[in-house]
């Protein structure tokens, strides 16, 4: 396998914590803090999205081909985040139904 540090690759990527991601991984520089980035493709009805982590929080990379990668992110079903991640009341709204947004302002609270 070539050495390439200037374009990404496909990889498995582990996170401390169990977690695993597969998808197009690369580097992203934030506030003077680099990251790495990988890139989850659709999945069987999963949006892509994309993920940042710490070079400190990740166990191992596996460089894999495309279609190894696309796979592994079909069975991992990985989601850019749970509902479990947002506030309470907001579950609740999601639950109930009293989302509204009109799209407009980011900044908006969504209940």
């Amino acid at each position: 396998m070539s050495e390439n540090n200037d374009v990404g690759f496909w990889a498995i990527v582990e996170i401390m914590g169990h977690k695993r991601y597969a998808g197009y991984v690369g580097e992203q520089v934030i506030g003077g803090a680099s990251f790495v980035r990988v890139d989850v493709p659709d999945q069987d009805g999963y949006k892509a999205f994309s993920k940042l982590f710490g070079a400190q929080s990740i166990y191992c990379i596996t460089p894999v081909s495309e279609d190894a990668a696309k796979a592994a992110a079909r069975s991992l079903k990985e989601q850019p985040m749970s509902e479990w991640d947002l506030p309470d009341e907001w579950r609740q709204a999601i639950s109930q139904g009293r989302l509204q947004h009109d799209g407009d302002d980011a900044d908006e609270c969504p209940i």
